[in-house]
């Protein structure tokens, strides 16, 4: 049997007759990973419905006729305005919703209190702020104590030559470190160039160190005019050292130790005032708990020699969390303006909750933008340390089969592939930043492609380790029953590696379809015509912003349409539902359509739907990897 593309009106399986969504009936099955419908005349070649392009799945559906109204029911409204105009204006109104940062118990202003008007600060970092400090209250309450110092920086007696790595490939070495004892400055080694690898003490993946990865190769999957940008890596990781009973697994994710920008470090070490001569020169960094900067080890005092700009550049985030009061009331703590260090307060105190919050749901702002907008601060360098976020791995899902991805004419290198859409925030200089880890993806890829363009090949490195080998997707994943694959944008990605290790399988081959979200084809649709023979039998493309389309039409609409074979699938032995992309809009509205399509094909009331794709999700049939 295969699943033929047509263009005649999806076939209806034989009705499945469901009393309660517990006792669902399974059709019937071959001994091996094919389920069986019942025989159908229409169509012989195949019981399970095919993915169908009829008109019905690019246009919407006709609007079923209003059910009649008995005749004891009048209609006296049927929006708010109706409702406000007869029972007239409520007691109690929603406002807005609190951010979860304790707004809603601010101090407000009272008559009781004395104001004063203060200087705000002249300079677009601050005034991107949009901070509403209009008038503040000469006294403030409830500001926190001066967090205190865990980290300190101390000088070396004679410091040590440092080795730099000639071959950035030496830092592959994986042997295992016991994470429970110190890492003092004889038992630390510096055998590692900090510039492209981070220093071994980081081991977000203990007790193994972070393995240095090949760019074998680089490319942009979307074109000029696409709305982001996306990139494909082949990432070289013949020489992985072995770990007991952890493997690539297809749908797996690996985590790359993404370092910050060096002009953003750099730019941070100019606004504390640290003298060049001293930001690469070894210091004897001590700890009096928790992990940091290792990552992962064990939480405990350290002792480790290191040096600022690698502890800026691998070890702390400085740009994806919003502030925190510590840290703003550090950053008050050692303002020399008047006017400056009130206004860190105010943010700090009870009276100035609600503007806190607006740090809280306002964008990201970075560290570098707070001391541009508050220039008098200079806090030290091992204070500012102590209440920044530790600089966490980012997580990429393989987009290949890691079991058939071998080279023959690299050696048989062996291979995985990944997918990095770049993400974009406004920068308050009238721009656009990217994210840590996406950027850092960006700026090598470039390199490559540039490098390439001239007839080089440069050695190019990705920091990364086996990340989450037993994610759902990973987890899930069978090797027959019937799947359907529902994702948009790089969410699709993984998917990629689901379909080439079906089609290696001539008896699963046309049980797998995939259902792919897309704003333009002709922009954004990521591999096409690299998913292996019967791509476009297995494969429906859903663009939002076709040329020509007088409506928008998303993944979500095309899974409504597709409901006869994902009502199959679902009740077929083994079946299962997939879905990938970013929960906001698409992971929700797909959830709405299943639920949908249960009340259309199951007879089914809302509740009841729910709760069938509850049970569904408990049993291991719908696993849905959002984000």
């Amino acid at each position: 049997m295969d699943a033929t593309l047509t263009a005649s009106l999806p076939l209806r399986p034989a009705s499945i007759p469901i009393s309660r969504p517990q006792q669902i009936m399974r059709t019937k099955t071959t001994s091996h990973c094919i389920p069986e419908d019942p025989t159908s005349t229409a169509s012989p070649r195949s019981g399970a419905p095919s993915l169908t392009y009829s008109s019905s799945s690019d246009e919407p559906e006709e609007p079923l006729p209003p059910r009649r109204r008995r005749a004891s029911t009048k209609l006296i409204s049927q929006n708010a305005a109706d409702v406000q105009r007869l029972i007239g204006e409520p007691a109690t109104r929603l406002i807005e919703k609190c951010c979860g940062g304790g707004c809603c118990m601010a101090v407000t202003q009272t008559d009781g209190l004395d104001y004063e008007r203060v200087p705000v600060p002249d300079n677009d970092a601050f005034r991107a702020l949009e901070l509403k400090v209009g008038v503040i209250p000469t006294t403030l309450s409830g500001i926190p104590q001066l967090p205190a110092k865990t980290v300190s920086l101390l000088p070396v007696q004679n410091p040590p030559a440092v080795p730099l790595a000639t071959d950035s490939a030496n830092t592959s070495t994986q042997e295992p470190k016991d994470g429970s004892i110190d890492f003092t400055p004889s038992q630390d080694s510096h055998g590692v160039d900090t510039s492209v690898h981070p220093p071994s003490f980081v081991q977000p993946h203990p007790p193994y160190n972070v393995y240095s990865a090949r760019i074998f190769t680089a490319r942009e999957l979307t074109r000029p005019g696409a709305e982001k940008r996306t990139y494909h890596f082949d990432l070289d990781v013949t020489d992985y050292p072995e770990e007991l009973g952890v493997d690539f697994k297809v749908g797996g994710a690996i985590g790359v130790m993404a370092p910050n920008e060096d002009s953003v470090v750099d730019e941070l070490l100019e606004l504390l005032l640290i003298p060049r001569y001293i930001r690469d020169r070894p210091v004897l960094l001590k700890t009096e708990s928790g992990r940091w900067p290792t990552v992962w080890c064990e939480d405990q005092p350290r002792e480790l020699i290191t040096t600022r700009r690698d502890l800026l550049t691998w070890c702390s985030d400085i740009q994806s969390y919003p502030p925190t009061k510590p840290l703003l009331r550090i950053l008050a703590e050692y303002a020399t303006d008047p006017a400056e260090k009130k206004i860190l307060s105010y943010i700090c105190s009870a009276e100035g909750q609600g503007v806190f919050c607006d740090f809280r749901t306002g964008p990201h702002i970075t560290i570098n933008q707070l001391l541009h907008a508050f220039p008098s601060s200079k806090p030290p360098l091992d204070h500012l340390l102590s209440h920044l976020q530790q600089l966490m791995p980012r997580f990429y899902s393989l987009s290949n089969d890691p079991h058939e991805s071998c080279v023959p004419a690299a050696g048989c290198a062996r291979l995985v592939e990944i997918a990095v859409t770049v993400h974009e925030t406004p920068n308050w200089r009238n721009g656009e930043r990217t994210g840590v880890g996406s950027g850092f993806f960006e700026r090598q890829a470039r390199k490559f492609i540039e490098a390439e363009k001239r007839g080089e090949k440069l050695d190019l490195r990705i920091p990364m380790f086996k990340g989450l080998m037993a994610n759902p997707l990973a987890r899930e994943f069978v090797a027959d029953g019937p799947m359907l694959l529902i994702g948009a944008g790089v969410g699709v990605a993984p998917f990629r590696g689901f379909v080439q290790r079906r089609l290696k399988n001539a008896n699963c081959a046309n049980k797998v379809w995939v259902l792919q979200g897309v704003r333009d084809s002709l922009l954004d649709e990521l591999y096409s015509g690299e998913w292996g023979v019967h791509e476009d039998e297995v494969k429906k493309v859903v663009q939002s912003r076709r040329p020509g389309s007088g409506h928008p039409k998303y993944v979500q609409d095309e899974v409504r349409a597709q409901a006869d074979l994902v009502w199959f699938i679902i009740n077929s032995l083994d079946g299962r539902v997939f879905v990938c992309g970013s929960s906001k809009g698409m992971g929700e509205g797909v959830e709405d359509a299943l639920i949908d399509v249960a009340m259309l094909k199951g007879n089914l009331s809302r509740e009841q739907a729910t709760e069938f794709w509850d049970l569904k999700k408990n049993a291991g049939q719908y696993i849905a990897e959002t984000w």
